[in-house]
């Protein structure tokens, strides 16, 4: 990194006096003069050379942070955020495939954006039409994700459920779910303070991951709808091996999920409403702030859900585990 630095370093100076020198050639070559008129001349020559020092000021002081010089190389060029996709197939019981996730992350200077997209499969298709559609997008200070906007939509059977939630600076948080649904404990304005969605709570999980190498973490989640917490914590690390029931083989970090409901749900317990406890193992796929889940395995009111990454593409990476 510190070479890195300062070749951007040594380019941007090069840059700088060549432009000097052009400035200078052109001021001795008088028969440029005319175009502006002498004393108007001397006047640009000089107002460019003020401009081109500030410039050289600039770059200097930014070249050494290499990962600020590079996004200044990189943006005129390309523009686009940081991307990575996930596809992962979901599995019931007997391995039966009940559903396919789609599941983007962006990545910007100080900003993030993720949406999963999910749909029945096979068999579990004919008794559940089931789409939904996740998506928020937030900022990154301090290396932590403070996510601003939430939508959720889910259709099953032909009835459309909506949930939005907007997080504000301060903490607090508005939230609206249509159609309204009767719940045993209604989810107040104080409940919802400082809450994140559960994309956000996913993908703090990934980044804490990569830093510290820990997934022990108790966040505070609002979707909407509902109020829960989501109790994460560190199990003995695996290394996987491919079989009938897993696609990928290598070192893995696991983590134990544990989902606390507190209000918002039909029944005091959580436990007849999606996903209430589970683990899941990561790896380190792709260079950077992420570790990737490579497989889950949930407990729903269904029975367990098993879910495997089957393609990941991003950060120069594309992996195919299985068709």
């Amino acid at each position: 990194m510190p070479r890195t630095s300062a070749v951007i370093k040594s380019m941007f100076a090069l840059i700088s006096k060549s432009c000097a020198s052009l400035l200078a050639i052109l001021h001795r070559h008088r028969s440029a003069a005319p175009m502006f008129g002498g004393g108007l001349w001397k006047k640009k020559i000089a107002s460019a050379r003020a401009r081109f020092q500030r410039l050289a000021y600039y770059l200097n002081r930014t070249a050494p942070s290499a990962a600020l010089s590079l996004l200044f190389l990189t943006t005129a060029q390309a523009g686009d955020p940081d991307r990575i996709e996930m596809r992962i197939e979901m599995f019931g019981t007997a391995g039966v495939h009940v559903a396919t996730n789609h599941t983007t992350v962006e990545e910007a200077a100080g900003s993030y954006a993720i949406t999963t997209d999910a749909e029945s499969r096979g068999i579990a298709a004919v008794f559940i039409d089931l789409t939904s559609h996740s998506e928020v997008r937030g900022r990154l200070t301090n290396g932590a994700a403070f996510p601003e906007a939430y939508l959720g939509v889910v259709h099953r059977n032909g009835v459309v459920t909506r949930n939005r939630v907007k997080y504000a600076a301060n903490g607090v948080v508005t939230g609206e779910s249509t159609p309204p649904a009767e719940t045993h404990t209604p989810v107040t304005p104080q409940l919802m303070r400082g809450t994140v969605d559960q994309l956000t709570a996913f993908f703090m999980i990934e980044r804490q991951l990569a830093f510290r190498g820990s997934c022990a973490l108790v966040v505070a989640v609002f979707d909407g709808r509902r109020r829960y917490d989501l109790h994460f914590t560190d199990v003995a690390p695996e290394v996987s091996q491919v079989s009938a029931d897993r696609n990928f083989a290598g070192a893995t970090q696991v983590c134990h999920m544990r989902r606390v409901a507190i209000a918002g749900f039909l029944d005091n317990s959580g436990l007849t409403e999606g996903a209430y406890e589970g683990e899941l193992w990561f790896a380190q796929l792709l260079p950077g702030d992420l570790m990737i889940p490579v497989q889950m395995e949930f407990h729903t009111e269904f029975g367990k859900v098993t879910g495997r990454l089957a393609e990941l593409r991003g950060r120069g990476v594309h992996q195919l585990f299985t068709k």
